[in-house]
């Protein structure tokens, strides 16, 4: 496993292990495998209803707690200072420990200065290790980094060869805030596995294509968030520490990339309505 050092001092895996959209009576079995496989590094959120079978599956690893990774993200339903504080409690309890190593904001909306302002003293009282954002855009960033003393650690970005997100990458290496890619794959929308210039650079290296986009995001500096619940696909995500792309295979890719998600466009009212209306 490769690591990235972040902006206090702590180091964060260059792999996460997500379990989004895991159903809730396979996440332990998932977690477990993954634990089993190699990871060190799991990626959960409030709003992805399992915490409570990420918690149990990390109890019965034979992994020792302080050699897990462990990320969790505060919805907005949850934002403000109080809420934030009481919902993180919650998630300590659903997955039985006492600290966290990284709790990210999910979402820029609702009070999320308030929910900043509780992380900024969970991680002053030791309950968090590292904390951040997630889905920030550069404004969002830049305003939220503008206004509080502690620079966020990391800032989780859908980042995939389809939304390569350069300039919002280069806006977090200005501020020092560590770059972390979700949905690396584009669920393979549009054929992205099949994708000519990806293959042809998975044939080079004798690697998936699927390796490829993994390694081009940690040759990027950027960390990394995805999820299997395939055993196959678990250990071949894993299977990335062994080569390296090329300034020039990097460059080659940058011809895929579209400027924009396919998935979500986090300034659209229908999203924001969206969002806000999801309770938890």
């Amino acid at each position: 496993m490769e690591y990235f050092k972040l902006n206090n001092g702590e180091k964060i895996p260059a792999l996460n292990f997500g379990v989004y959209e895991i159903d809730i009576d396979k996440t332990k079995e998932a977690v477990l495998k993954a634990l089993d496989i190699g990871y060190r590094a799991i990626d959960n959120a409030q709003i992805y209803y399992n915490e409570k079978e990420v918690g149990k599956a990390i109890k019965e690893s034979d992994v020792p707690r302080e050699e897990i990774f462990l990320t969790s993200k505060n919805w907005v339903s949850n934002a403000g200072y109080d809420k934030t504080i009481k919902a993180f409690n919650k998630t300590l309890e659903d997955l039985q420990t006492d600290y966290l190593d990284l709790l990210l904001i999910h979402q820029p909306y609702g009070d999320y200065y308030g929910s900043y302002r509780a992380l900024q003293d969970l991680q002053k009282e030791g309950k968090v290790i590292s904390i951040g954002l997630s889905n920030f855009y550069p404004d969002r960033l830049i305003d939220l980094v503008m206004n509080n003393d502690v620079l966020p650690q990391v800032n989780q970005v859908e980042t995939t060869p389809y939304f390569q997100q350069y300039e919002a990458n280069e806006v977090m290496k200005k501020l020092g805030v560590s770059h972390q890619a979700w949905g690396p794959f584009s669920e393979g929308m549009d054929n992205l596995f099949e994708n000519p210039i990806l293959k042809e650079i998975a044939d080079k290296y004798s690697k998936s294509t699927g390796q490829v986009i993994l390694r081009w995001l940690i040759d990027r500096d950027i960390s990394i968030a995805c999820r299997s619940v395939r055993e196959d696909r678990m250990k071949e995500n894993i299977d990335i520490f062994d080569f390296k792309l090329s300034k020039t295979d990097i460059e080659k890719i940058k011809e895929i990339d579209r400027g924009e998600s396919p998935f979500i466009d986090h300034t659209d009212p229908e999203t924001v309505e969206e969002f806000n209306e999801e309770i938890i």
